[in-house]
């Protein structure tokens, strides 16, 4: 019960990490308010989740950050932990590719809303010992070939994002830390690869299957991966880490399988094969 009498609000936990993580605290002890735009996401979560408040918001919109957390903060004298983990994959493409509009939502919904997470937590953290905040962000920060361009950059801003805002809320006790998945199975990857709902738990399914041959862990990463390195950084184990990020990716950035593994195909050769045959019978009718 790492969480007892704690209170967390986490963004994105309708779904994938941010459910995990949910389930998680809530497990624990901590009160969460569960955020995110699919509200009926969030509401079953807490309806099957004791210690779960559903709350809706969009984090393209700074006025619904500021809501919620002024929310967490006057019903409860302020909250202990911020997971800013809202995200999707933002515009697809390298940088030929993306326009001014693909490029500033991208920047809005990956690294905007995290700054003004940050900035509008501090009034309800900055008097809660032992308030952390963490945020989302990638492997995609180390370097380019694991999203599209403005998503890469988006979270390499995070990842620095975190370091300045550890420096900066030093002085009231609050540590900032950030957690970088590799690739997790989540509905990200088919969301981002235009994926019908129809086949997206097939695709999700692949790449799962894929990852498994991709990385030296030979395993799909799951969301309950991510999750476990959020609680750590969140709880008194890591009282002495901030400005620290914590890659949890099964070893891809040490190098992907077929790197070293002639064999190995592609870690989306297979996907992108399925996807062909499926507009390719559809063009076809």
């Amino acid at each position: 019960m790492r969480f007892a009498g704690k209170v967390a609000v986490i963004t994105g936990a309708a779904s994938g990490i941010g459910e995990e993580t949910a389930r998680l605290f809530a497990s624990e002890g901590a009160k969460v308010y569960a955020a995110d735009m699919d509200l009926a996401g969030a509401e079953a979560l807490a309806a099957e989740v004791p210690g779960i408040v559903p709350v809706a918001v969009d984090v393209c919109d700074v006025a619904q950050i500021k809501a919620l957390l002024d929310k967490a903060g006057s019903e409860n004298d302020g909250f202990d932990i911020l997971f800013n983990n809202a995200a999707a994959g933002g515009a697809r493409g390298g940088i030929e590719e993306c326009d001014e509009a693909g490029w500033d939502w991208t920047m809005n919904l990956v690294l905007r809303s995290v700054a003004m997470g940050i900035h509008h937590a501090v009034p309800h953290m900055q008097h809660r010992k032992g308030a952390a905040i963490i945020n989302t962000s990638s492997i995609a920060a180390v370097g380019p070939g694991y999203s599209p361009t403005a998503y890469a950059v988006a979270k390499a801003g995070v990842l620095h994002l975190t370091k300045c805002a550890a420096m900066d809320l030093a002085k009231f006790g609050i540590r900032v830390n950030a957690v970088q998945p590799g690739f997790i199975n989540t509905n990200i990857f088919s969301a981002t690869l235009e994926v019908s709902s129809a086949d997206r738990a097939t695709v999700n399914a692949m790449i799962a299957q894929g990852l498994s041959q991709a990385q030296p862990v030979m395993r799909g990463g799951q969301p309950r991966d991510i999750a476990e390195a959020v609680a750590f950084l969140s709880s008194d184990a890591a009282s002495f880490m901030t400005g620290a990020s914590m890659i949890v990716d099964g070893g891809i950035t040490v190098g992907p399988r077929h790197s070293w593994d002639s064999e190995a195909p592609g870690m989306f050769d297979t996907i992108r094969a399925f996807i062909d045959s499926r507009e390719a019978a559809s063009n076809a009718q």
